[in-house]
């Protein structure tokens, strides 16, 4: 009975980890420009790679790792991405003001994400995964 909860506790935790990721890597591709223009603002090097490399982290990383699929390595990838997101987005000991809070909030809830990741990581996909269907990591 508990590896069965465990799986479901663990698909769960894959899909809560992943629905803010899924969201707005949609909206950003839907808003392709507006996203471009957002990283300009941000004044973020590169804003079309950048732009490219969120939605591809947000959209096909997200998903593999909803659905399971190659979850260790695609956890470690958006772990280094929230990483880089919360440096380059969300530097609230740069700023005063306002955007403080908002900034400061932002860059730990990155964080209590990223430990999500990790906790994936070491944990794998679980027992409801492609990766335990395709038999390449243990449940």
């Amino acid at each position: 009975m508990t590896n069965n909860l465990d799986g479901v506790v663990i698909l769960v935790a894959r899909l809560f980890l992943v629905t803010l990721f899924l969201i707005f890597g949609w909206r950003k591709l839907r808003d392709y420009s507006g996203t471009v223009s957002q990283m300009v603002q941000d004044g973020l090097p590169a804003p079309v790679l950048a732009t490219s490399i969120a939605i591809f982290m947000e959209l096909p990383v997200s998903f593999a790792v909803a659905v399971g699929a190659f979850t260790r390595p695609s956890a470690v990838l958006m772990v280094l991405y929230t990483l880089g997101t919360s440096l380059a987005e969300h530097r609230y000991w740069t700023i005063s003001g306002a955007d403080y809070v908002d900034k400061m909030e932002a860059f730990y809830k990155n964080l209590s994400i990223i430990g999500g990741f990790l906790l994936l990581y070491i944990t794998g996909a679980g027992k409801y995964s492609l990766d335990a269907f395709w038999g390449i990591a243990a449940p």
